[in-house]
């Protein structure tokens, strides 16, 4: 008898649960405006300052220009995104996957990137002055010409990137690597690599 209730219950508990999925997948997608938030979405210029889109599918999705500040991307998946000129001070970037992603001359000034996996991601001439990049993996990706002045870059790890004629004075990267990286031109960056 408690064998055939657990097995009951086990059975209501799995459709239950398979139901909600289903529905969470085919939820309405979230539009603001003129923009459109799933994946390779086109939001250029949008204004989305403070909104939740923490642990949202976001490949692909072009934030060109977009007004990011203090917006929760927090677990997001941006892989591929382009988010070049788009403003994120203060934004909360920590654990994004975003790989292969463009944030070239974006402002990301306070940014919480802790936890982020940035691999072949480009963030050229981008502002990064007091963002915390702590655990950050960034192997192979651009940082060059970017402002990462007072950052926070312990136990970076960033295999292979390329830091030319960025500005790291005041960084803070106790036990960061920066293994095969490139430093031409860098102003602060370390010396014993």
């Amino acid at each position: 008898m408690k064998y055939s209730v657990m097995c009951w219950l086990t059975a209501a508990g799995l459709t239950l649960m398979s139901s909600t999925a289903i529905a969470d997948q085919n939820a309405p997608p979230v539009i603001k405006g003129s923009c459109a938030l799933w994946p390779h979405g086109r939001c250029q210029g949008a204004d989305l300052r403070h909104m939740d889109l923490s642990a949202m599918d976001l490949a692909g999705i072009d934030f060109t220009g977009a007004n990011l500040a203090r917006v929760d991307l927090r677990a997001a998946n941006l892989a591929g995104a382009i988010l070049d000129g788009a403003d994120l001070t203060g934004a909360k970037l920590g654990k994004v996957n975003a790989p292969a992603a463009s944030f070239k001359g974006a402002k990301l000034v306070g940014a919480d990137l802790e936890f982020a996996r940035v691999m072949r991601s480009d963030f050229s001439h981008a502002d990064l002055t007091g963002a915390n990049m702590e655990m950050i993996r960034a192997p192979y990706a651009w940082f060059k010409y970017a402002t990462l002045t007072s950052a926070n870059m312990q136990e970076a790890k960033m295999n292979s990137t390329n830091l030319e004629g960025a500005n790291m004075e005041g960084v803070v990267r106790k036990f960061a690597i920066f293994p095969e990286s490139y430093f031409g031109g860098c102003t602060g960056c370390p010396t014993d690599w």
